[in-house]
């Protein structure tokens, strides 16, 4: 007999495919830790279904995913957070460890169920912990109802994710965050596309590291010549900025995170964590030969440590494993921000797709990013404030007034105007904490980002920010400190882009609106993986009266143990 659980899902699936239009796409996942080599060196990577990348969703604008998700790792709890997806309706699944859901336990199943309700280019991954650098993400990729098409053809449609890969553990890392001395993560070992790698095994055994494993070999993309090829970038490495190029082809930018953008050509595309991009690139070279297409590092020095990721732009009907006939083309040089900005300022919503953003906001939130020592720690602050998460999570500690779960002081929402952006600061009143930003439901809020001087002299570095639940206005970058009297005038409100995922450059600005109209509690923090464990991040809370009967199966831990039975 078919298992109660199972039977319900066939269930639901009969029941909205005998709807009109919208569709059920139902994914059985089973994580678990497995020896993996996807950069030759063999280590334990976390995989879905015995793949990482793990498997992508494909679906349709409307449709209903439910993903079955069977935590395996014995030893480890889980969560799965579906990056760019708003979850409208549904916060419970936004699959945030600490914030909207407790974490699935070693040997538990757990259903999330969402609407994709717009078409683009959107990734999930593993959201506990530091498990994303463990190798738990993959794409979603969400299509026009059938008869619609984008304003932009293209003959083929195909998703390639970025990453840096490192080879120790999670483990090992998050200890040294955690440490006195402190003990930084490093330069990654490897850059991957889309799951491949080399790393120079000449000074290992083959036992460790193993260069003509097959699960290193490098990716190739078959492609044939004239044709037009839809190109699903996106980026989600644990710490670095990248550029992305393909040898002697142009590739031209038509979506950003979701949003057709005003098509732009760019050689370099520059990608920081949790991004995606379209681009469109026509197989117009000499059909001959194969060509390299790389990744490398921007925005950190990791000439010496870190070496491009390299892969081939097969064209058929030439062998797949016929390397070019060249070097692969160098990347841009690491510390020039120019083009970097230049490509976020070239960034605009296309017409017949603006999202026209209110003409003002009724709330202004300015943060300001900096390293601190506390208590002899290294961390990350914002406004001074290290972040740190509850043991209860947010949305049901807030739906059911568990007010002892949390910090009930809210945080800073500015920072000491007096404060360098160029010096090290000595910041004595950092403290941490977990308390939240509570917003008026339907309220326009402006967030600035500013960046400022780490810890070390002369540096600043670039911070992917990205909202759970929302998509903002990007209404403009700036360079050095943000003038709330002046610069607010040269917002874009005419097409400004909207995106979950934004830089904020060095010793620059980012200018950001929203509608807080997605009732629930999201994160809103640094996407670099050490950073938000080091405490880059903070919580909104909007509307939470207005959010419907939490389920269950979110519950579990902390104070929620009250809701569950024994």
């Amino acid at each position: 007999m078919m298992p109660l659980r199972v039977w319900g899902l066939a269930f639901l699936c009969w029941m909205v495919m005998a709807g009109e239009g919208a569709r059920v796409r139902v994914y059985k996942w089973e994580v678990k830790y497995e020896y993996k080599s996807p950069d030759c060196y063999k280590k334990l990577a976390i995989t879905i279904n015995g793949r990482t990348p793990g498997p992508t969703i494909v679906a349709q604008q409307g449709d209903t995913v439910v993903v079955e998700l069977t935590n395996s790792l014995l030893t480890e709890n889980v969560a799965i957070h579906w990056h760019g997806i708003r979850q409208i309706g549904t916060p419970w699944s936004d699959g945030t460890e600490g914030v909207t859901q407790c974490p699935i336990l070693p040997g538990d199943t757990f259903v999330y169920r969402f609407v994709v309700d717009r078409p683009g280019s959107y990734l999930y991954h593993a959201h506990y912990g530091m498990q994303r650098e463990a190798g738990l993400y993959g794409a979603i990729r969400v299509s026009l109802p059938d008869g619609e098409r984008e304003p932009y053809h293209y003959d083929y449609d195909r998703t390639i994710i970025l990453n840096d890969w490192y080879h120790k553990s999670a483990y090992e890392q998050a200890t040294g965050l955690s440490s006195k001395p402190f003990v930084w993560v490093g330069e990654p070992q490897s850059l991957l596309i889309h799951g491949r790698g080399r790393f120079n095994c000449s000074t290992m055994d083959a036992a460790t590291c193993n260069a003509t494993n097959p699960e290193c070999a490098p990716y190739t993309l078959t492609v044939v010549p004239g044709k037009t090829y839809r190109l699903r970038v996106s980026s989600l490495t644990a710490l670095s900025a990248l550029s992305f190029q393909i040898e002697g082809h142009n590739m031209t930018v038509v979506e950003a995170d979701g949003h057709n953008v005003v098509p732009f050509v760019v050689k370099n595309l520059f990608l920081y964590s949790g991004e995606t991009y379209s681009v469109l690139v026509t197989a117009d070279q000499d059909p001959s030969r194969n060509y390299w297409a790389t990744s490398s590092i921007v925005g950190r020095n990791a000439t010496f440590t870190t070496p491009p990721a390299l892969s081939v732009i097969n064209y058929y009907p030439n062998h797949l494993r016929r390397a070019p006939p060249t070097r692969p083309p160098a990347g841009p040089v690491w510390n020039d921000v120019a083009p970097r900005l230049s490509q976020s300022l070239a960034i605009k919503a296309r017409e017949g797709y603006i999202h026209a953003p209110p003409a003002a906001s009724d709330r202004v939130i300015v943060l300001l990013n900096t390293q601190n020592r506390i208590d002899g720690y290294m961390k990350w602050a914002v406004n001074n404030v290290s972040f740190t998460l509850p043991h209860t999570p947010y949305l049901i500690a807030l739906k059911h007034r568990l007010l002892g779960a949390f910090d009930q002081t809210p945080p800073p929402e500015n920072f000491d105007p007096a404060h360098d952006i160029y010096s090290v600061a000595k910041n004595p009143n950092a403290t941490t904490s977990n308390g939240l930003y509570r917003l008026e439901f339907n309220s326009t809020v402006d967030i600035i980002l500013q960046n400022a001087n780490s810890l070390t002299p002369n540096n600043s570095e670039t911070h992917p920010w990205h909202l759970h639940g929302h998509d903002f206005w990007v209404l403009g970058y700036g360079e050095g400190k943000f003038d709330i009297e002046k610069d607010p005038k040269s917002y874009n409100l005419v097409n400004p882009i909207m995106k979950n995922t934004v830089p904020v450059h060095p010793y620059g600005w980012t200018a950001l609106r929203f509608r807080a109209d997605n009732p629930g509690a999201w994160a809103f923090h640094c996407h670099i993986e050490a950073h938000f464990y080091m405490g880059m991040g903070l919580v909104f809370e909007e509307g939470i009266d207005r959010v419907g009967k939490l389920p269950s199966s979110i519950m579990g831990c902390g104070k929620t143990r009250q809701f569950t039975s024994p």
